[in-house]
């Protein structure tokens, strides 16, 4: 999985810059409309098996499949719904969450200038 991940890694952060917030966020949920279970509404072991060639990663095993979605599922359901994938996908990009460090940094600092 490291190799699959460390593609995306390198990508998302150009995504981001080129795209911006809103497109990145477009471009994400685009992403898990093609990965999802569509009669479930959710990412299933099953849809992502099924679809993870559309989006390149072929070549993970059934292990890395697993592991991806246990990774994400933070409700524990055992799939992962539109929000946990795209929370996965900014956890997968350390550079990405680097950067939302700073924008939440930056808004704080002007909410309290504007404040005094």
């Amino acid at each position: 999985m490291a190799a699959a991940s460390r593609n995306f890694e390198d990508c998302l952060p150009l995504m981001a810059n080129k795209l911006g917030g809103d497109g990145l966020i477009g471009e994400l949920c685009n992403g898990f409309n093609l990965l999802m279970d569509a009669d479930k509404g959710v990412i299933t072991f099953e849809s992502l098996k099924k679809n993870s060639a559309l989006l390149g990663l072929q070549d993970l095993s059934d292990d890395d499949l697993k592991c991806m979605l246990k990774e994400g599922d933070f409700d524990c359901d055992g799939a992962l719904n539109q929000m946990e994938f795209c929370v996965l996908m900014f956890r997968l990009s350390p550079e990405l969450m680097e950067a939302s460090r700073f924008l939440v940094e930056d808004a704080l600092e002007q909410e309290f200038r504007d404040s005094h």
